[in-house]
């Protein structure tokens, strides 16, 4: 355990000195700060939009950091040959892939708490303030991100960085069209093809189950044993994919 943690304090010390990671945080406060601007074009509903806008920025940029700085954790290690040296310590493989996870977990927990902060100051700017179905909704954004991120770790430990980034995009799209993949699945007649959709609906994830943006927004209840639920699947989900991603990189072989 001790090693994972110093592997997660080196991995959050390198990310946090990502110049990516600056200039996303950046465009994401701009977003959410044009919100202001977006607002005052519409009669009455200013708040909603701000609101909205917001959100939608957290979420995107969330992911975008997760993707882009998951799929390096492992690649530069081995474009770098720095990896031979690593394996060759007394760290177990697994204990590696854990470590990077967790340190890019830290760094998102950073920069969402950065964008969470400029959306409360956006709010209370423009005459509202952050109520408690907006935090549940940033909660569950994280909980998105968190099953993100152990994809594009997973996938970063067997392919290319532009693969893996490919790879990691269309499971975050993919995961947003699970229940379209079930319906169209129930429509197809018994066969390879309705085999096929039927195991996509299963294995992906269903991100949607973390999207209570809309109802954040409107000011709808979210109940706490959803969140609860939410939070066991993604808790759940993230479990999985970490055990595959320690498995794959345990079995490859590096000349």
């Amino acid at each position: 355990m001790n090693r994972i943690l110093v592997i997660a304090r080196n991995t959050f010390r390198e990310t946090l000195r990502d110049k990516i990671l600056y200039n996303l945080v950046f465009f994401a406060l701009l977003m959410i700060g044009s919100a202001v601007l977006l607002g005052t074009l519409s009669m009455g509903e200013q708040g909603k939009i701000i609101k909205d806008i917001g959100l939608a920025g957290i979420n995107l940029f969330g992911v975008l950091i997760a993707i882009f700085v998951g799929i390096g954790l492992v690649s530069k290690e081995i474009d770098k040959r720095t990896i031979y040296s690593i394996i060759a310590k007394p760290i177990r493989r697994s204990e590696f892939i854990l470590g990077r996870y967790f340190g890019l977990v830290a760094t998102l927990f950073v920069n969402t708490a950065i964008m969470a902060a400029g959306f409360s100051l956006t709010l209370i700017f423009s005459g509202g303030e952050m109520d408690l179905g907006l935090l549940k909704a940033i909660g569950l954004i994280g909980v998105e991100l968190l099953v993100i991120t152990a994809a594009a770790v997973m996938f970063s430990t067997f392919t290319t960085p532009v693969l893996s980034a490919t790879f990691s995009l269309a499971f975050y799209v993919i995961g947003h069209l699970t229940d379209d993949l079930r319906v169209l699945g129930g429509k197809l007649q018994a066969g390879l093809t309705k085999g096929i959709w039927d195991g996509l609906y299963y294995t992906l994830p269903n991100l949607e189950y973390f999207n209570v943006k809309g109802r954040a927004v409107h000011g709808l209840v979210i109940e706490p044993m959803y969140l609860v639920s939410a939070v066991v699947y993604g808790a759940a989900y993230c479990a999985v994919v970490l055990v595959l991603a320690c498995m794959i990189f345990q079995r490859r072989e590096f000349k």
